[in-house]
């Protein structure tokens, strides 16, 4: 059933792409941005409802009292595709940075350019790393909120944290808070299987950091802060009697915290 389930979803889920992306296509390349933005926000709700309807994967946000008004930065642990799109519908006007080759894919790419995005090009990291606060910055200052990963890319439940510096540099440079979120979604979604697992899949928007700490200070937060919640989170769920399989870095981590079955 759970292979049934999974499968059924996936098809859906791509078809469901493809169709609304082709069925609002005139409407949001029309509609002026702010107005545009109602295409991928119904998009991700689409995606979250058809998840509990055919898997019973029920996404549930808590927490979203602490975002801020006007811009931040939301940094949310990065462990599988849900995570990308489910942070959408709350945010007024979200702002990725994202790999330039994205652009180039028909329809996807257009659809990314109406929403002015921050398109990153290989290369010298120095340079790409200039490029890409000036132009965030640029964005920023009509209020957009960035959704940026700390850890680059996804990673398995439970493994060692592996921060990447970009956020500490970009917090320094657009003086606004980071919000922190924490969660479990690779248990559920993961990010190398078609399985869709069954369960409530919380995920905890922290309070948020503000501007102004040092560099090291704030890194320390961000970690501290965002992990402790993670070990939280996975605690509750290898709890639940019907809590979904432990991949082995998972495993490793309920040991080190102590869990026993």
């Amino acid at each position: 059933m759970l292979i049934l389930r999974s499968l059924a979803y996936n098809v859906v889920f791509y078809v469901a792409l493809v169709a609304l992306m082709v069925f609002w296509t005139p409407f949001y390349f029309l509609a002026p941005r702010r107005y545009a933005w109602y295409v991928p926000k119904f998009w991700a709700r689409t995606n979250m409802w058809l998840l509990e309807k055919i898997a019973g994967g029920k996404v549930d946000i808590v927490g979203a009292g602490n975002l801020p008004q006007g811009s931040y930065i939301l940094a949310p642990k990065h462990q599988s595709f849900l995570d990308a799109f489910s942070f959408v519908p709350m945010l007024p006007d979200a702002l990725y940075i994202l790999k330039r080759e994205l652009m180039w894919i028909p329809l996807f790419g257009w659809y990314v350019c109406k929403m002015r995005m921050v398109p990153v090009k290989r290369g010298d990291r120095s340079r790409a790393l200039r490029d890409v606060v000036a132009k965030t910055l640029e964005r920023m200052k009509a209020g957009r909120q960035l959704i940026i990963y700390p850890e680059g890319t996804r990673r398995a439940p439970g493994a060692e944290p592996a921060y990447k510096f970009g956020i500490v540099e970009l917090y320094a440079r657009l003086g606004v808070p980071v919000v922190p979120v924490a969660h479990m979604a690779g248990l559920f979604w993961s990010r190398r299987e078609f399985l869709r697992h069954p369960g409530r899949i919380e995920m905890r928007v922290l309070p948020a950091i503000p501007p102004g700490l040092t560099k090291e200070e704030f890194q320390k937060r961000l970690v501290g802060d965002t992990e402790r919640v993670c070990d939280e989170i996975l605690l509750e769920i290898a709890a639940r009697p019907d809590a979904p399989p432990m991949p082995p870095t998972a495993k490793a981590r309920l040991a080190a915290l102590g869990f026993k079955p």
